[in-house]
């Protein structure tokens, strides 16, 4: 394997795991997000903007990834 095959190989490898961590994360706020208003819909407006922001920095993290792939 060269040097070139390497570095496309690990570019690869650096998206694939951190996309994968930020995509766990943002399922698991939203499912556990919706069953909360599910069991306390008045909650809606407590529990919305909460989980735009975990969600928004689990975001963050895949893009940290995919800037850490383009920079290798």
């Amino acid at each position: 394997m060269d040097a070139e095959s390497a570095k496309f190989i690990a570019k690869a490898v650096a998206m694939g795991v951190g996309a994968i961590g930020p995509g766990l994360g943002i399922g698991l706020i939203g499912a556990k997000a919706m069953e909360a208003i599910g069991r306390n819909p008045e909650a809606t407006g407590k529990l919305f903007v909460p989980m735009l922001l975990g969600m928004a920095f689990a975001e963050a993290i895949a893009i940290y990834a995919l800037v850490v792939s383009f920079t290798l």
